[in-house]
């Protein structure tokens, strides 16, 4: 250990979205939340890890990319659809040049929005080969960022957990998507929502997971109670190492409120062309029905809480950027001077967000992050580092059972468990069941579509078991899409079902949902059986 390190720190990025996939239309709304986190988040992210390695600056991230993500990243289809929206975007940012060539004011914010989908196309393109993927690959191999996995496909696992199989499930078909993605076997696991329940470290210990990420009070409210709080990681009785997060440092960047995003110079989220343009004008870069959605062209700065925005300053706003990871950076040397007075080794500060507060919510925030490991360059004291280098210098840490938790509203499970989404939880349980009872049975099974049956099950089941569903329904900001989402593959396992036990089973629709809910194409339905026949 270096003598002059006076804290560590630990960026995580979480990487999710849930498996949209529509190859029945030329356009669907919902998979613009993949393409605008692409083009608006992970890319950016990327561009800038590769500016600072031509910059020569040494940066630390670890980033959890969950399964669904690894498979839509690679999905020949919905690829093809992201050059088509990056296609459009260039068309309509000239376009807008054009609308404006008598506007001073707003034509240079045009001219930085083609230039910016330009190189984001080219950079997907001839960098990145037409996969994100490959961009996290290249920085992983060079030692700048640790990448980790998530559940299979977002399941709450206390909710599940009514069917251990169900759970073991979500973690052994993610450690296998992980390693058919990315290579290797993972060492870590960001838990959906960092949800935990006691007993939930025996699974993740058989898989080879050695860390995992939970909440304030989910480590502070552990027995015994940790001697270092969140500053320095535990194990749990079967030895998986949990770090705690840091509300300082988390609240600092993504309260919209108290923190950085909500600067007056930042860019206006919610005043988009999509919106404000007239309708025939705009009406071929939104939804072919007409309905208005959201274009990434905001030519608004958050201004104030004032009615009238003001003109959108990319400069200034990227000049903003570095006072606050000036500002960050200070207050953590600061906070890690103060922890390390009472600690007997240097203190670890955990800071996990989503990867999509970072450009999509707070356009500027890949550039705030390339200026806080600039300012790490540069400060004494404050080393970034990854859950597994801290392991190894301190592989010896104190032993809790941690309070089941979760990082949603009130800390518990509230946002996925209420009196609007209660429903959704009698079928995956009855379907887990059902799926358990079938692999048992079937585990010997050689009909090639009675198999294809069996693993379509599996897909459905998982697919219905993505919390973003009851998320979205609490939150009101999808919800006839979540709740269409959930009530469809309920349905299509269910119709499987039935054709499987009758043994009179559809073949065209069987292709139908394979094609669509194409999620996992290795995976096999024994990953249920909870008796392994010889």
């Amino acid at each position: 250990m270096n003598s002059h390190i006076k804290g560590y720190w630990i960026p995580v990025l979480h990487t999710h979205l849930p498996f949209v996939k529509h190859p029945e239309y030329d356009y669907f709304l919902e998979e613009s939340w993949l393409f605008e986190a692409i083009s608006e988040s992970y890319i950016p992210l990327i561009m800038n890890m590769r500016k600072m390695e031509d910059e020569g600056i040494d940066f630390k991230l670890t980033i959890s990319i969950s399964p669904p993500l690894l498979e839509m990243f690679s999905d020949e289809h919905l690829m093809g659809k992201y050059l088509k929206y990056l296609d459009k975007l260039v068309e309509l940012s000239s376009k807008e040049i054009d609308r404006l060539r008598n506007n001073p004011e707003f034509q240079p914010i045009a001219r930085f929005y083609k230039k910016r989908f330009e190189d984001v196309r080219s950079f997907f393109i001839n960098i990145l080969n037409g996969n994100v993927l490959n961009g996290y690959c290249y920085f992983r191999d060079r030692g700048n960022i640790e990448v980790i996995t998530c559940c299979a496909t977002h399941g709450l696992l206390p909710l599940l957990n009514q069917n251990m199989r169900a759970v073991e499930a979500q973690v052994s078909i993610a450690v296998d998507s992980y390693e058919k993605h990315m290579g290797a076997r993972p060492k870590g696991m960001w838990l959906p929502e960092c949800a935990y329940f006691h007993g939930l470290d025996t699974i993740l210990k058989q898989y080879g997971i050695n860390f995992f990420f939970l909440d304030t009070h989910g480590v502070m409210n552990g027995k015994p109670a940790p001697r270092y709080g969140v500053y320095a990681p535990v194990y749990t009785e079967n030895g998986v190492a949990v770090f705690g997060r840091d509300p300082v440092s988390s609240k600092q960047v993504w309260s919209a409120e108290e923190g950085y995003p909500g600067d007056f110079h930042y860019r206006d989220f919610y005043r988009d062309v999509g919106f404000d343009l007239d309708i025939e004008y705009i009406k071929p870069y939104i939804s072919p029905d007409g309905a208005r959605a959201f274009t990434g062209i905001k030519y608004y700065k958050v201004t104030g809480k004032e009615v009238h925005k003001k003109p959108y300053d990319p400069i200034e706003a990227f000049n903003q950027t570095r006072v606050h990871a000036e500002h960050f950076c200070l207050e953590r040397k600061k906070q890690m001077g103060a922890l390390g007075a009472y600690m007997e080794r240097p203190p670890v500060v955990l800071s996990p967000y989503d990867a999509e507060l970072f450009g999509h919510w707070w356009f500027e925030g890949p550039d705030f992050l390339y200026h806080v490991f600039h300012e790490i360059e540069k400060l004494k004291g404050i080393k970034a580092i990854s859950p597994s280098e801290y392991l190894d210098i301190y592989p010896r840490n104190q032993v809790i059972s941690p309070c089941p938790t979760s990082w949603g509203n009130n800390g518990y499970y509230d946002t996925w468990l209420n009196g609007e989404n209660d429903w959704i939880y009698r079928h995956l349980h009855q379907m887990a069941e059902t799926l358990e009872n079938l692999a048992n049975t079937h585990y010997h099974e050689t009909d090639s579509i009675h198999t294809r049956v069996l693993n379509q099950l599996a897909r459905e089941l998982l697919l219905a078991q993505s919390s973003d569903w009851a998320f979205l329904i609490t939150t009101k900001t999808a919800r006839e899409y979540a709740e269409r989402r959930t009530r469809e593959h309920i349905a299509n396992f269910h119709a499987l079902l039935k054709d499987l036990l009758s043994n009179s089973i559809d073949p065209d629709f069987l292709q139908h949902v394979e094609d669509k809910d194409s999620l996992f194409p290795e995976l096999d339905f024994r990953v249920y059986a909870s008796r392994h026949q010889a």
